[in-house]
């Protein structure tokens, strides 16, 4: 079975993202604008951080793989109104990106500079080993920050099932 780099992208990210949308959504039925601010360990980023990172991981992805230029963000979300509507608009965006441009950057070579080392991937491999995992990494720190701040969400939950 093959799988195209569009398939493997944009509606993996937009159910990630919708995955988010309804945590939120709980978080705010829980009560608590304090959520936002909210943070495993001193050295992570809050609540708001997490969303905006799987924003930026998304967005940067679609764009440097379809080699277009992404939308700019402020990362000022203080509100939930304010976290949806950088997930609406980050799904909006990816959406939006040509889908043959996608699939053209599957086998273009992508250099990024992570820290202090530099790595070159093909848009496949930048896709499936660094932008997927990273976006979802950032989903379930946002998943675990709301259970652990006690808001009432399990695995179905962080894997959309539970409707």
């Amino acid at each position: 079975m093959t799988i195209s780099t569009y398939d493997a992208s944009v509606p993996v990210f937009t159910r990630g993202f919708r995955v988010l949308a309804d945590l939120l959504a709980k978080a705010e039925a829980h009560g608590g604008t304090d959520l936002i601010e909210a943070r495993l360990a001193p050295d992570m980023l809050n609540l708001a951080g997490q969303i905006q990172r799987a924003s930026d991981t998304a967005k940067f992805a679609v764009a440097r793989i379809a080699d277009v230029q992404p939308p700019s963000f402020e990362d000022n979300e203080a509100t939930f109104d304010d976290l949806r509507k950088r997930i609406d608009d980050t799904v909006a965006w990816i959406g939006s990106v040509d889908r043959a441009a996608l699939e053209a950057g599957a086998n273009r070579d992508l250099s990024r500079k992570i820290r202090d080392s530099e790595y070159t991937f093909t848009g496949t491999t930048y896709l499936l080993t660094f932008a997927i995992p990273n976006f979802f990494f950032h989903v379930t720190t946002a998943y675990d920050i709301l259970r652990h701040k006690g808001v009432a969400i399990g695995k179905l939950d962080y894997l959309g099932l539970d409707k």
